[in-house]
C-alpha cells in the first residue's frame, strides 16, 4: 500500500522527511518535488527498485539515470568533473539543471547509460528533495516521472496518486508545480554540449 505524505515546500516537517527517508533506505520508491516537476528515485544500490521505476517509466537501456546530489562534495564521488564544468556546476547550483559526465567507478554500471558510460548530476534548488539527500547522506538515484505519453514531467500531485499510487512506496506532495524540465548539459566529452534547453539560463554554455 503507496503511502502519501503532505510535505510543507518551506519548512519541510523532519518527521516525515525522516520516514521518507526510512522507506528508501528499504527498498521502497518515492516520488517527490523537485525545481522541475516531480522526480521518481529510490536507493542507488536497490536493483530492484532501479527495475521498477524501468517499468512505470517504460525507459529503454541508453535512458540516463541522473543522481540528485545534496551538495558540490558529492558529485566528485560519482562523476569525472574537470575543473572548468566544476566552476560550470557551482555557477548554475542549486537549480534546474542536469549535468552529463563520464561516471566513476562509485557508481553502478547498471546505473550507467550502456554506451557511453554516463550518468546525469543535479542539485535541485527544492527544500525537500534537499532535506530528503541530507538525511539519506547519498544521493537519489532518479529520473524525472515523465509517465508514457506525457511531453513534461508531472506537477500534480493528486494525479500522480490517482494513476501510479499502486506500483510505488511513497508519493510527497510538496505542491503543485509547474510544467517544466531541466536544462541538460553535456560534459562527457570535455567541452559543454547543450542537449535540451529547459529551464535556467544555458547561454554560458553556447
Amino acid at each position: 500500500m503507496s503511502q502519501f505524505f503532505h510535505i510543507h515546500p518551506e519548512n519541510p516537517q523532519g518527521r516525515l522527511i525522516s520516514q521518507a527517508v526510512q522507506i528508501i533506505r528499504q527498498g521502497g520508491v518515492v516520488v517527490y518535488p523537485t525545481d522541475s516537476g516531480y522526480a521518481i528515485g529510490c536507493a542507488l544500490g536497490d536493483k530492484k527498485a532501479m527495475d521498477r521505476i524501468v517499468q512505470i517509466r517504460k525507459i529503454d537501456k541508453n535512458h540516463n539515470f541522473t543522481l540528485v546530489c545534496k551538495d558540490f562534495s558529492e558529485i566528485a564521488n560519482f562523476a569525472r568533473v574537470d575543473n572548468q564544468a566544476f566552476r560550470a556546476i557551482r555557477a548554475h547550483s542549486p537549480g534546474p539543471y542536469t549535468f552529463i559526465f563520464k561516471g566513476t567507478k562509485e557508481v553502478p554500471k547498471r546505473v550507467l547509460n550502456e554506451k557511453r558510460k554516463t550518468i546525469g548530476i543535479r542539485i535541485p534548488d527544492n527544500k525537500i528533495a534537499l532535506a530528503m539527500l541530507e538525511e539519506l547522506g547519498e544521493p537519489i538515484m532518479s529520473t524525472s516521472l515523465l509517465l508514457p505519453g506525457e511531453d513534461f514531467s508531472e506537477s500534480d500531485p493528486d494525479e500522480i496518486r490517482f494513476r501510479i499510487e499502486k506500483q510505488v512506496d511513497l508519493i510527497i506532495h510538496g505542491g503543485y508545480l509547474i510544467e517544466t524540465q531541466t536544462s541538460i548539459i553535456d560534459f562527457s566529452e570535455g567541452e559543454a554540449e547543450i542537449i535540451r534547453r529547459g529551464e535556467g539560463d544555458v547561454s554560458l554554455f553556447e
